[in-house]
């Protein structure tokens, strides 16, 4: 999710800052790939690609005497390559919306920087969507590791979970619903919290 934001974000500023152009374009393209491409079809194609063909990342499993952030930046970028697509179009589009608003209007009348008019005043504003999406997209990601970690075999709760339910083993899979249930609250109330701290409107209401 971290890397979906950062990406997702900054590809939406990109694109928004340069309307109908080809960095728009671009920044378009990338996303409509990103939705249309599921995770079961892009883990096994950065497989065969960056791990037999060019052998430049191990392509499954979990070494543990290493050190484990290689074995991993496959599976991240898969599952965050749909969130970084959905994170990127929503960013431009309110973006967008933002610049074109009487607030901005008013900063840039006052003189002020168009760098601090963007970072400032524009990027509070647009992030409102995006931190919105943020909580529910958190479960969708969760349910999505399942996948993933069966993709590219690696020792992960969802793969226990599944595990799990295969054997019947329902102690272990209600706990790892209540493990997935409190992280998912936990950060939904994190979401609101962030949206109230970039919302005055929230703070007053």
């Amino acid at each position: 999710m971290a890397l979906a934001l950062f990406m997702g974000g900054g590809l939406g500023i990109i694109a928004a800052l340069n309307q109908n152009k080809v960095q728009d374009f671009t920044v378009m393209a990338i996303a409509i790939a990103g939705v249309c491409l599921p995770p079961l079809v892009v883990g096994p194609i950065l497989q065969l690609l960056l791990g037999i063909q060019l052998e430049l990342l191990p392509s499954k499993g979990l070494h543990r005497d290493q050190f484990g952030l290689v074995y991993l930046l496959m599976p991240v970028f898969t599952l965050a390559l749909p969130l970084i697509a959905i994170v990127s179009r929503l960013m431009r589009a309110s973006m967008i919306e933002a610049l074109r608003s009487n607030a901005i209007r008013t900063a840039r009348a006052k003189g002020l920087p168009e760098t601090q008019v963007i970072l400032r005043h524009a990027l509070p504003i647009a992030l409102l969507p995006v931190v919105s999406y943020v909580g529910p997209a958190l479960a969708g990601v969760m349910a999505g590791s399942f996948v993933i970690e069966t993709v590219f075999q690696l020792p992960g709760i969802g793969k226990q979970f599944v595990l799990a339910a295969t054997q019947r083993d329902y102690t272990l899979v209600m706990g790892v619903v209540l493990i997935y249930s409190f992280l998912i609250i936990l950060l939904n109330l994190a979401a609101d919290l962030m949206y109230r701290w970039l919302d005055p409107r929230a703070r007053t209401a």
